[in-house]
């Protein structure tokens, strides 16, 4: 989380492809401390201290991977992907958590074995370093949408962090994408660090089984985020499909508290809901970002998902024990109602009521997206502007219409600006 305030400012002095690179060599030279090399000869475990600095090292990394995915998406994809390249950049971080539960959950269950499977995350990450150094880029040849040409052309300097955050929660809109990304955050990682408890009400208790349901969450994530945000690309509907996700996480959530219900422990019930849930909660962040960075344009991607993720993190951290404290407590759900008199478990109360306060806040929802008109073109004259002193000197700008300026300037950016 603290890295997360520094991300914004040094994605500005050194540009988002450095800026990465560098978190990827930190990530690398963590992991490679965490394994110790251990896994190469007699499998020791490495010192302590060398377990904590990798860690250490892997924590400050992990940000500018995490707050950087509408950044990507603004520079690299056009209006009608945006959604989907969040989604996928910043959901695939449950891809990480759905391999620990698979691999992780088989491979350290002894000291040699963790040992190995720190030794396999220092490979994988070397690879992907190895990756990203020799092909991440800045930039596109050519800005992919009007709405990232119109900053570039016009020159916008990204404020220092702390003034792009004033300048967010004096935005009208702003804060009821990040009610809603921090809503969605906190659920999922409440489920996923009780996923134990959570599987044994069902009545699934062996540990594989409740490694696979816990991947099997994790991976429903990724693909409601994919499937939803290309809808939001096409219709550009974030209101409503937040709206859906968050009356549908309510709903999902219920099954996972039952203790004592008509349908007994039964797991399918449980697996259901917890695939259920991952699907309809996962896409509200990606879903948010976009849209927070929407009604903020031209303000800066990266500190939009900054403050996101500074907010659903330290919420998170806040709501964990809570829900642990919540979970000891039973309350009746439909009492004296024959067949469908229920226990549910105080945590899993408390999620609904989370979900439920925030889409009551959600709904007042009403900002203008100004990136959205922006791309297209709703006020040719105020959204975008070009004059002759804006483009490169080998560049004329004679009196045209807006496609053919914008044409003009694209053409000019590809042939050297």
């Amino acid at each position: 989380v603290a890295t997360s305030f520094l991300v914004t400012d040094v994605v500005a002095k050194f540009g988002l492809q450095r800026a990465i690179q560098g978190a990827a060599l930190f990530m690398a030279a963590g992991c490679w401390l965490r394994s110790g090399l251990g896994f190469l000869n007699a499998g020791v475990l490495a010192d302590y201290p060398l377990i904590v600095a990798g860690t250490v090292l892997v924590g400050i990394a992990q940000p500018f991977f995490q707050c950087t995915p509408p950044l990507l998406s603004a520079k690299w994809f056009a209006n009608n992907e945006r959604s989907t390249s969040t989604a996928i950049a910043l959901n695939f971080n449950q891809i990480g958590i759905a391999t620990a539960f698979l691999v992780g959950g088989g491979m350290a269950t002894s000291s040699r074995g963790l040992e190995n499977y720190f030794g396999l995350i220092a490979c994988m990450t070397t690879l992907v370093t190895f990756g990203t150094l020799l092909q991440f880029q800045n930039d596109p040849p050519v800005p992919p949408s009007t709405s990232e040409l119109e900053k570039l052309v016009k020159g916008e300097q990204e404020p220092p962090f702390f003034e792009s955050v004033q300048h967010f929660f004096s935005t009208k809109g702003f804060t009821r994408p990040l009610a809603a990304f921090i809503c969605s955050i906190s659920i999922t990682n409440v489920v996923g660090a009780f996923i134990d408890d959570v599987m044994n009400r069902g009545g699934v208790t062996g540990q594989f089984q409740i490694d696979l349901a816990g991947a099997g969450f994790e991976l429903a994530i990724v693909a409601g985020g994919i499937i939803l945000g290309g809808y939001v690309d096409k219709t550009k509907e974030y209101k409503k499909v937040t709206m859906a996700c968050l009356a549908a996480t309510a709903l999902l959530v219920l099954p996972l508290g039952l203790t004592d219900h008509y349908l007994g422990r039964e797991p399918f019930l449980v697996i259901l809901a917890l695939l259920g849930l991952g699907i309809s909660a996962g896409p509200i962040q990606p879903i948010n970002a976009e849209l927070a960075v929407d009604v903020t344009y031209p303000g800066d991607e990266t500190a939009v998902e900054s403050v996101q993720q500074i907010g659903g993190n330290l919420v998170s951290a806040l709501l964990i024990p809570l829900a642990e404290k919540a979970s000891e407590r039973d309350y009746t759900l439909l009492r004296g109602v024959p067949g469908l008199e229920s226990d549910i478990r105080g945590d899993v109360v408390l999620l609904i009521a989370l979900a439920g306060i925030t889409l009551a806040y959600f709904s007042s929802f009403d900002a203008p997206l100004a990136r959205t008109a922006a791309d297209e073109g709703e006020d040719d004259d105020v959204v975008f502007e070009i004059t002759s002193e804006e483009l490169p000197e080998s560049v004329s700008m004679p009196e045209t219409s807006f496609q053919e300026q914008e044409q003009t300037t694209r053409t000019a950016f590809q042939n050297g600006n």
